[in-house]
């Protein structure tokens, strides 16, 4: 097994803590980076979680605490912000950061002094797995070149063949944004800080770079509002509540389980301690002037003042939403036929045919670029085109919200009259006011310039226009951008509840998967209707692949060797892949068993100790009882055990085969 092979510390926090001004962002914020965690830092927007990583990352100063770092640490750190674009070619640009193979030594020495000072036999085994492994990238990095491993990293995050030459400036804000996050990869740090990194990434890349985030050999601190993401790829989770730091094992859906039950157990307890506190006050109360019960009123007193009371934190705000009941549309609502859109000589879209209809829930997929945005303005009618026809249907009532969106709100306007401004004549101001209460916008907060909101707050106002009016037709590009994951959870909910027709774009996987019951897959200037659920619709597509691959397989083997070179990396890319899609899952669950056994290991104990007590056996019911739980514990040991070593054993035999497979190629890595 590789994963979680050395304990070591890399980094430590200890009672840090960070002010603006008057506000305290954060304080005494208190955990550790192991050399192979994977964290999340979670938190509404405007918590300090991007200051943090800032701080971690040396580019900020704090107020008071302690950073302590492991010597000759190596830190790669993705900022949100949007990089200028310079005269260089992007591969040229990306190359010039890279230091992969000397990280790769110094990570074989630490490995290798932990082998010779670690005499624990089944330490030892892991750690040679690693050392393995590790030397088997140190010899793939050198069998290739730098540059071939920034061709892999650009490729793998979106980026064409002919890209590769063109120069920074030329591409926009979120494709350099992949540049700067390209350049980090390639670095190889022991400690990745990714500030938001899937922002700017389309589905098909985001899947890429969750399996390498998962396979890195690093650690990973990030912030992502991206559910599917986290619970793919953390395996603790640190949230920012109420300016303190909280750590929860597992990754976001555990958060959200555990975050629950603490807070059922701390509203509990504070119930059963108020109605004590009650108790005791009437008891005070009713006798405070009886001079017969003056020292048991006084005894009582000061016990209360010894009580901590214990405080149930509020929960933070949510916008609370839901899309007014749309008028009744046809059967057919928007029909396109024979579509041809182009921007000058960039034929986007040619003879294109198109329905949806009523009740339709369609999430538009495919690489950036392919042309979704220019589908989604089209269906809307806002976007007009040389050839073709597009017929709306009967009593079809659109609303669109579009990417920029945020752009067109006037920045002079109160958020009151911006939303007055989107309403039919006739409704009153109090009205108004509750739909923005709604979206966290309440009291003063109504009358805030646009220019001086957030890009969250600007984007729950641009949805608060949206419920001024009902429609019975939704169309809406990346409506999650800049909403925190309670925002986008209170999004989802509502569009799972809105009995209109739908089409949408969006990276937020979770989103789809919740919602879209039609996948529209955009690419090439073609669009392929699925329909289904997105679940439904990747297996599809990974069936085609697989299909697709064999073929290719089988006509690169029929060729004489070394006719091919990139053919050659292109499969060498597939059995890697196909390797790393079958042993994660494997790896996954062995961590999850030894979780598990030593939970059951630390029951087996305690009853073990209670045993060797005397009172333990005074209720022989308790004794029959805990006998027999030992019993079951016991068996559900070996169970586990038996489940585990079956579990490595195919571990390894993929790893030898994947390889095997690999020599065969006569692959150098």
């Amino acid at each position: 097994m590789i994963l979680g092979i050395i304990v070591l510390s890399m980094l430590s926090l200890n009672n840090l803590s960070k002010s603006y001004a008057q506000r305290i962002l954060f304080s005494q914020v208190t955990f550790n980076i192991g050399a192979r965690d994977r964290l999340a830092l979670l938190g509404a927007n405007g918590c300090g979680k991007s200051t943090l990583l800032a701080i971690i990352a040396g580019d900020m100063s704090f107020d008071s605490g302690e950073i302590t770092r492991r010597k000759e640490l190596t830190v790669g750190y993705l900022k949100q912000e949007s990089v200028k674009g310079g005269d260089k070619s992007l591969l040229s640009e990306v190359i010039a950061s890279a230091t992969a193979l000397s990280t790769l030594e110094r990570r074989i020495r630490i490995v290798q002094e932990a082998l010779a000072n670690n005499p624990d036999i089944d330490t030892q085994t892991q750690l040679m797995f690693e050392l393995g492994d590790l030397q088997h990238r140190f010899e793939a990095a050198d069998g290739y070149n730098v540059e071939q491993e920034a061709r892999v990293i650009l490729g793998g995050l979106g980026f064409r063949e002919a890209d590769l030459d063109r120069p920074m400036f030329v591409f926009s804000g979120g494709w350099r944004m992949r540049a700067e996050l390209a350049k980090i990869l390639l670095q190889n740090p022991d400690l990745l800080l990714l500030d938001e990194p899937t922002n700017h990434l389309d589905l098909e890349t985001q899947v890429w770079f969750e399996e390498y985030v998962r396979a890195y050999h690093g650690a990973v601190l990030l912030t992502s509002h991206d559910r599917a993401f986290l619970n793919r790829t953390v395996n603790r989770v640190l949230a920012f509540e109420h300016n303190k730091l909280s750590v929860y094992s597992g990754n976001y859906d555990d958060y959200v389980e555990a975050r629950q039950q603490e807070m059922e157990i701390l509203q509990a307890t504070a119930l059963r301690q108020s109605l004590k506190i009650g108790q005791e006050e009437r008891f005070i109360n009713r006798f405070r002037y009886k001079a017969s019960k003056a020292s048991l009123v006084q005894s009582r007193i000061k016990k209360l003042d010894k009580i901590t009371r214990i405080e149930v934190p509020r929960l933070e705000r949510k916008i609370s939403f839901h899309f007014p009941l749309p008028p009744y549309s046809g059967v057919d609502v928007v029909m396109l036929s024979h579509v041809d859109k182009a921007y000058g000589a960039n034929v986007v879209y040619r003879d294109l045919n198109l329905l949806l209809r009523r009740g339709d829930r369609v999430a538009l997929v495919g690489p950036n670029g392919a042309g979704k945005t220019t589908l989604l303005k089209i269906l809307a009618g806002v976007l007009p085109f040389e050839n073709g026809e597009r017929r709306p249907g009967h009593a079809v009532v659109s609303a669109y919200y579009a990417q920029h969106q945020l752009e067109l709100l006037e920045p002079n306007n109160s958020v009151l009259e911006e939303l007055r401004l989107a309403a039919p004549p006739g409704i009153e101001d109090k009205v108004l006011r509750t739909i923005l209460g709604g979206f966290l916008f309440s009291g003063d907060d109504a009358l805030k310039r646009v220019s001086v909101l957030s890009g969250g707050e600007k984007a729950r106002l641009a949805l608060a226009k949206m419920l001024t009016q009902p429609a019975n037709f939704l169309l809406m590009d990346e409506p999650t951008n800049h909403l925190d994951i309670a925002s986008r959870e209170m999004l989802s909910d509502a569009l799972e509840a809105y009995s209109g027709t739908l089409c949408f774009i969006t990276h937020d996987r979770t989103l789809i998967r919740q919602i879209a019951t039609t996948i529209i897959d955009v690419s090439g200037g073609q669009v392929s209707v699925f329909t289904g659920d997105y679940d439904a619709y990747l297996y599809h597509k990974e069936m085609t692949r697989e299909a697709t691959s064999k073929t290719d397989c089988a006509t690169a083997q029929a060729q004489p060797a070394g006719s091919n070179s990139r053919q050659k990396r292109a499969l060498v890319g597939e059995l890697r892949n196909d390797y790393y899609a079958k042993s994660t899952p494997i790896n996954k669950r062995i961590e999850e068993i030894e979780t598990e056994l030593a939970k059951t290991e630390a029951q087996i104990k305690h009853l073990e100790d209670c045993f060797a007590l005397p009172e333990h056996y005074k209720d022989s019911q308790d004794v029959v009882a805990s006998i027999e739980c030992h019993r079951e514990l016991k068996m559900h040991t070996g169970k586990l055990m038996a489940d585990w070593e079956k579990l490595v054993s195919n571990a390894e035999s993929l790893r030898i085969e994947f390889e095997t497979a690999l020599n065969q190629l006569g692959d150098g890595g």
